[in-house]
């Protein structure tokens, strides 16, 4: 049978087949993948084959083989840096979830996120979140937050989730594609895909007061079919993301402003560190390349452990 793999625990697997139903299955025996140096050798959105088995009156699935991935999200393993997890996969869109403060997203987190989808191809959409919760001079910082992003390229939304605003927009954007939601624990994760579809009624969590940071509610990454075609990829929350397997002289490539100009650098082969005539540099200073984005490339760049795998 084959079947999506909707739901990943570690060592059990929910799996929908051809047939609508559920399956719970485990993969036999040792099973990787070449090439990819990974934590967890299946995820959610992973197209499998597996063959049924009865033992004591149920029946389980043996997962067999994995189809072609058209692309993934992957991060650094948080306790094996040398590894990496697959958040998702053969997704179609990408919805990172911002909050101002409560708990406070940085520049560099979405930076680094966005490298990452612009590496395997995936759209992504910056969702600021809670912004019916902000004061005048907050919402003043949202929109230059947002218009950093804006400027590039990039689709954002100013939406709330406890308060229907956009919720909408969001949900006609979702229409017949498989969207992953990501994003800090705590910035609404959870809360904005019981708002798209109230009766999946998934757990939430208060904002921890004393370390402004979200409770982990979401455990494991799971896969929700709705109706209209749309299907939301809810993951755990993430504290960091580490990007992975980019050599330097690649990094640029996936900051879209960059690679409209690296042509105008002096040499072909700039890292736009230092270089002598570097186009990027030039554009930083003359306040037509964000300064944040930019502090967030060398950040980037200088990381040892950002190609070492």
């Amino acid at each position: 049978m084959t079947g999506i793999v909707y739901k990943s625990t570690g060592s059990w697997y929910c799996v929908k087949a051809q047939d609508q139903l559920f399956y719970e299955c485990r993969i036999k025996g040792k099973f990787r993948i070449q090439g990819i140096k990974s934590t967890n050798p299946l995820a959610v959105g992973d197209v499998v084959d597996f063959d049924l088995e009865t033992s004591n009156n149920t029946q389980t699935g043996v997962i067999s083989s994995i189809h072609p991935r058209k692309n993934y999200i992957v991060r650094k393993s948080v306790n094996l840096s040398k590894q990496t997890h697959i958040i998702a996969s053969n997704i179609d869109q990408v919805f990172l979830i911002i909050t101002l403060n409560n708990p406070p997203t940085f520049p560099a987190f979405v930076d680094r996120f966005l490298v990452t989808a612009e590496a395997y191809q995936i759209s992504a959409i910056l969702l600021f979140n809670k912004i019916d919760s902000y004061e005048d001079f907050e919402l003043k910082e949202v929109k230059e937050f947002q218009k950093i992003y804006q400027d590039i390229g990039y689709s954002t939304y100013s939406i709330s989730a406890t308060n229907d605003i956009e919720i909408e927009t969001v949900k006609s954007i979702m229409q017949d594609k498989v969207s992953m939601f990501s994003g800090h624990s705590g910035v609404g994760k959870s809360t904005l895909v019981n708002a798209i579809s109230p009766d999946l009624n998934i757990k939430t969590a208060a904002i921890s007061k004393q370390h402004q940071q979200g409770m982990h509610t979401t455990t494991y990454a799971e896969m929700f079919a709705l109706t209209k075609g749309i299907k939301i990829i809810d993951t755990p929350g993430i504290k960091g993301f580490g990007v992975v397997d980019m050599k330097p002289e690649e990094i640029g490539n996936y900051f879209p402003e960059f690679h409209k100009r690296k042509n105008k650098c002096k040499f072909h082969n700039c890292l736009h560190h230092n270089e002598p005539k570097c186009a990027i540099i030039g554009a930083v200073e003359a306040g037509k390349i964000s300064s944040s984005r930019y502090a967030s490339y060398l950040q980037m760049l200088e990381d040892d452990t950002l190609y070492r795998n």
